[in-house]
């Protein structure tokens, strides 16, 4: 009876102890997780920079699953588990604790390029191309590293690769291509996420991302385009932000024959004035001015050159300066002509 008690306490003991060592550690972790974090988010709000938000943030999450991996790395090295099994299991572990610092400084660096990128001048501007690629050569090496710490040799595996891959760009070739089409255009900066383009195939909207593939572009009645990154290099591209977004907005008008031309001219730049004045997405401080070109057939037709801040700006500018210059031509009698035909009888009685 005395041996058969001894034995129970035993095996409660064996199950017991490593319990009791996981949970303490796991309590541990939570405590130690809430002091470290209360006091590294209260000194967080006194800095300037955004590194340790985003670093504050990125290991908030995962730093319990450490510590529950730690509580099973010392609940198992207190039991009595097969030495086999205990090991199989250290090196899963292991994998696990790799593998999720990894994806941890992936996110890192991911959310690192897209708030400070667009800081930097010369740094690349954010897509997810390029966030996509900084995770992938992160997990590249998060791989390796487990690959290394698991004693398998990582040499004939990239020799492996290295031959095979000619094989894989053949196959992969248009999809390659879009790929290194794509580092093209974000290195080139002649087309950048938010700049509003227009293809010669009639395509036009903002560039709202360049992935590996596609250059996407969301047109004005919402609706999104998917341009082949390799069809976009070879495209004849309009890029309305460049070199900067405010562009000249031209509008063709007509007045009769009979009209002082001098007065038309100083009540359009009048009127003009005031829309770029009071309209948003006008150019306050431009000064407008118009032109006389062509001798028509029933008017004397001139342009007028008004300023916007960016392309779409222009439909607001045009929709209140043709509504404005209608309702002052009215009032100071000046008259915007029908397309007519006039017949000269005499000229063809002599003929």
């Amino acid at each position: 009876m005395n041996q058969y008690l001894t034995f129970s306490i035993q095996k409660l003991n064996e199950i017991l102890v490593p319990l009791a060592i996981f949970i303490v550690t796991l309590i541990f972790g939570f405590i130690l997780r809430k002091l470290i974090f209360v006091r590294l988010t209260r000194w967080s709000k006194n800095t300037k920079t955004e590194i340790d938000d985003i670093i504050i943030t990125s290991t908030r999450g995962p730093f319990i699953i450490w510590f529950l991996m730690i509580g099973l790395y010392f609940a198992l090295g207190s039991s009595r588990l097969p030495d086999d099994l205990t090991g199989v299991i250290n090196k899963i572990l292991l994998v696990l604790s790799i593998f999720s610092v990894t994806f941890v400084l992936a996110n890192i660096s991911a959310r690192l390029i897209r708030i400070y990128s667009g800081k930097v001048e010369a740094a690349l501007p954010v897509t997810s191309l390029t966030q996509n690629i900084s995770r992938i050569i992160i997990f590249a090496i998060g791989i390796l590293i487990i690959l290394n710490s698991l004693g398998i040799s990582i040499t004939p595996i990239l020799a492996t690769l290295g031959v095979g891959g000619l094989a894989v760009a053949l196959a992969l070739q248009d999809t390659l291509s879009n790929l290194f089409s794509g580092f093209h255009i974000i290195v080139a900066k002649q087309i950048r996420v938010g700049d509003y383009i227009k293809l010669d195939t009639g395509e036009e909207g903002y560039v709202i991302d360049i992935t590996w593939r596609t250059t996407k572009i969301k047109m004005l009645p919402n609706n999104v385009v998917l341009v082949p990154n390799e069809k976009l290099t070879k495209a004849i591209i309009t890029n309305y932000y460049l070199p900067d977004k405010e562009m000249a907005v031209l509008l063709n008008l007509g007045v009769h024959y009979n009209s002082d031309l001098k007065k038309v001219e100083k009540i359009t730049i009048e009127v003009a004035r005031e829309v770029m004045k009071q309209v948003p997405g006008g150019v306050p401080e431009f000064e407008p001015f118009i032109r006389y070109h062509t001798f028509a057939d029933f008017s004397i037709n001139f342009t007028v050159i008004l300023r916007t801040k960016e392309f779409v700006d222009q439909y607001l500018i045009k929709h209140e300066f043709i509504k404005r210059l209608h309702e002052r031509y009215a009032k100071e009698g000046i008259v915007i002509p029908y397309p007519i035909r006039a017949i000269n009888y005499e000229q063809e009685k002599t003929e």
